[in-house]
């Protein structure tokens, strides 16, 4: 793929998107491509996490390692590690290949120096994360709030 067929696809990744044409030209001349055969593991849940995966071709099951959630499986155009791209932070979950598949790795480093470089950018991507923030805590509330007005069991 070219530079410019690297900066179309990762225009297509809406957290990515926001950060504009320019910003998105030096994550695609930094970022490394890479391939992963069908079974072979990305990442470890737990293991620290340095950079950010966009799944170019293919897809992934994330096993998480808490038995409460469920594996699910997510294909190209998926943004794995978004919150590994700005602070440091371990894998939340394992990541296999369920095919052949290419990624686009983004290191963290590559990452904040285009932040450095595009203070727009770094101002967009800052907003859409305390929208999401609050979004987050905004379901919280609506959660606690339905737990809190369920009748409780009686003692057994």
């Amino acid at each position: 793929m070219s530079i410019d067929d690297d900066i179309a696809f990762i225009e297509r990744v809406p957290t990515l998107r926001m950060l504009g044409r320019d910003a998105l030209r030096i994550l695609a001349i930094g970022a490394e491509s890479r391939y992963v055969h069908k079974g072979e593991v990305l990442f470890v849940a737990g293991d620290p996490a340095d950079c950010g995966y966009v799944i170019q071709e293919g897809s992934f099951r994330l096993e998480s390692s808490s038995k409460s959630l469920a594996d699910i499986i997510v294909g190209a155009g998926t943004l794995l590690g978004e919150l590994a791209l700005i602070a440091e932070t371990k894998r939340p979950a394992t990541a296999t290949a369920s095919e052949p598949s290419t990624v686009i790795r983004i290191s963290r480093s590559l990452f904040l120096k285009m932040l450095e470089g595009y203070p727009d950018a770094a101002y967009l991507l800052r907003d859409q994360i305390v929208a999401r923030a609050r979004q987050a805590l905004t379901e919280m509330s609506d959660i606690r709030a339905m737990l809190d007005a369920s009748p409780t069991p009686p003692p057994q």
